[in-house]
């Protein structure tokens, strides 16, 4: 592919350079942040050559081109606009800025919670098969080897608070050690460990006197609770942050570690640490009491809702909720509701891929739905559901009879961060329980984006009113130069040269040669055979690559694009395949002239600089439709 010209095509969508904040990239995605998101047009975006999907999330424009790609695109990218590299942190702290409260805190649990994935599916994993092999050795549980090993198993869990600390204060900007102190802090010791005292007697819970006396705290360490942690150590940073700004620093050294763990410790113990973590209690109790809701009724609803919630990107919370259902419960039985939602949307997508006889959205859709297959959804939802909305709903219901199976029979895995065929290593004492939710996912899901969806109606699917003219025109045409390409005429009417076009961009030509028509019918065909590769919404303009590679664009009458769409109908879509002769659109020419617009229909040749000459061939008067008007001879090899 053209790597400068896909980067080109992305700066103009975007509404130019003008509009970039900033822009990085990833293994797979262009990540850019843009001033005004009203100036971008996602579906010329999606057209691009190359692109597998565009969707927002966190505040950035994210465009998928794929691992190998994306890197080509973006260094001609950066050529092009003149802006600086940045880092993909640098975007996202770009990015933040834009966010409201809500999403800004909702990001901030992401950042947190996502780089202790490794930590817990490593553990995870192994205590996920060592249940599945004493299963089926029983006795190797009385094995040395196996005790060592569980003990690995369990301990991202039985000090999830320390990496939770540790994590928190990377993303609050506070100090990574003193950050481990506050988790050590909440699971120290000579605290009592909060998994023994389930069957205690209250009056046997040592207690310490808090406030000068004023009231009494539990001794109880804080295992099995991650939101106290999280507000613990962003109290430390702020507090951190603050101290180093007011205090010397030849004394800075000392003061500032001193007086953030003391206060830090101390307001954790006896004022977060109690108060959130009962807050904290409620929130996973509500969880459970919805997945628990009878005939499996709450996984329904959370396998619906799944998908539409990372659309609007807050699925990053259920990170700590799943750490916490982990490390309260042992077991997460959130996963597996959204492997319902994650599998319905490919299968989904699947569908589409079958079925569509579009090859660009068959080529996105079918890697797009084994994305999903495997746990990873954006380009399935962004890339291709969402634009047909019909299969993101198909997906919305598969993942719903899922998370049915899921609820019914509470369904568990052993950490988070996998989801998909992966998850299958975490649920090894319900794997049997968990394919048949993917089974029944998917099932409903294909079945129902398949019978829903249809490609978009094209001419060929459309009877052509007033013309009984088709492509067979086309091989009246004359052949005029060896080396060159005839254009027929889009409409019939009478013919003009451009010059005459009562616009002074089209009639200047900075657009392209080309010529014009002052129509007769409201019909406009295709004037070769080639690929739409622009629509604008409001179906007053469309623009054609034609199969030797030259780009046309047709725009009914001057201004009209301040009719918003009204008297336009569109007959094809972006990225449709057309022949010579077969509908585009059809324009509504006395709402047009009402509405105090001219209808002059300029035809453009808009790459016309890589030709030798465009020759206007239609004598100035009447035409039809398909005789030739343009004659565009090609450059000296």
């Amino acid at each position: 592919m053209d790597y400068g010209k896909a980067a080109k095509e992305v700066c103009d969508h975007i509404g130019g350079r003008e509009n970039i904040i900033s822009a990085a990239h990833c293994a797979t995605r262009l990540r850019l942040v843009i001033a005004d998101n009203k100036k971008c047009s996602k579906e010329a975006l999606e057209n691009i050559d190359g692109v597998k999907g565009v969707f927002e999330a966190a505040g950035q424009l994210q465009i998928i081109f794929g691992t190998g790609t994306v890197n080509k695109v973006y260094d001609e990218f950066v050529k092009l606009t003149g802006i600086s590299e940045a880092s993909k942190d640098e975007v996202k702290q770009a990015a933040a800025k834009k966010q409201n409260p809500f999403k800004r805190a909702i990001k901030t649990l992401g950042d947190i919670f996502v780089p202790i994935i490794p930590a817990i599916v490593a553990s995870g994993l192994l205590m996920g098969l060592l249940e599945g092999l004493a299963n089926v050795w029983p006795s190797m549980t009385e094995s040395g080897t196996y005790t060592i090993i569980h003990l690995f198993s369990n301990a991202a869990f039985v000090f999830l608070p320390i990496l939770i600390a540790i994590s928190a204060a990377r993303t609050f900007g506070g100090n990574l050690f003193l950050g481990a102190v506050i988790g050590m802090i909440m699971i120290h010791t000579d605290l009592l460990n909060a998994w023994s005292v389930a069957g205690m007697d209250p009056a046997d819970i040592p207690t310490a006197s808090a406030w000068f006396g004023l009231y009494d705290i539990n001794l109880v360490g804080y295992q099995g609770h991650v939101i106290p942690v999280v507000i613990a150590v962003w109290l430390m940073s702020a507090l951190e942050k603050k101290l180093h700004k007011i205090v010397p620093e030849i004394i800075d050294l000392f003061v500032t570690p001193l007086v953030t763990v003391l206060v830090t410790g101390y307001l954790t113990l006896t004022v977060i640490g109690p108060v959130f973590s009962t807050i904290e209690n409620y929130v996973l109790a509500g969880a459970q009491a919805l997945i628990a809701v009878p005939f499996g009724i709450g996984g329904c609803l959370i396998g619906a809702a799944y998908a539409p919630t990372v659309v609007a990107g807050v699925h990053h919370m259920y990170n700590a909720l799943e750490a916490g259902l982990l490390s309260s419960t042992g077991l997460n039985t959130w996963m597996p509701l959204a492997t319902a939602a994650n599998v319905g949307q490919g299968a989904a997508a699947l569908a589409l891929a079958l079925k569509t006889r579009n090859k660009k959205t068959k080529s996105i859709a079918l890697p797009a739905s084994l994305s999903a297959f495997l746990g990873i959804t954006e380009p399935a939802i962004f890339g291709v559901n969402i634009r047909y909305m019909k299969p993101f709903i198909a997906g919305c219901i598969g993942g719903a009879c899922g998370g049915l199976v899921a609820g019914l029979f509470k369904v568990g895995a052993t950490a988070y961060g996998i989801t998909g065929i992966f998850g299958f290593l975490i649920t090894t004492d319900y794997a049997f329980q968990y394919a048949l939710v993917m089974l029944v996912s998917f099932a409903a899901a294909f079945i129902v984006s398949w019978i829903l969806y249809h490609d978009p109606k094209t001419a060929t699917d459309v009877p052509v009113p007033e013309t009984g003219h088709t492509e067979e025109k086309t091989a009246a045409l004359p052949k005029g130069n060896p080396a060159s390409t005839i254009v027929g005429s889009p409409m019939e009417g009478r013919s003009i040269p451009l010059s005459e076009v009562p616009d002074d961009t089209f009639a200047s030509g900075v657009l392209g040669k080309g010529m014009a028509v002052i129509p007769e019918s409201g019909n406009i065909v295709s004037p070769v055979n080639g690929t739409v590769t622009v629509l604008f919404d409001t179906g007053h303009a469309i623009g054609i690559t034609s199969e030797d590679g030259m780009d046309l664009l047709i725009h009914v009458g001057i201004n009209t694009v301040e009719l918003k769409g009204a008297p336009f109908t569109a007959h094809v879509s972006q990225g449709d395949t057309v022949k010579a002769g077969q509908l585009l659109l059809t324009a509504d020419l006395e709402q047009i002239r009402q509405a105090g617009y001219d209808t002059t229909t300029p035809v453009i040749i808009t790459n016309s600089d890589s030709y030798k000459q465009v020759v206007m061939t239609a004598k100035p008067g009447d035409i039809s439709f398909m005789d030739p008007i343009l004659e565009v001879e090609k450059a000296n090899e």
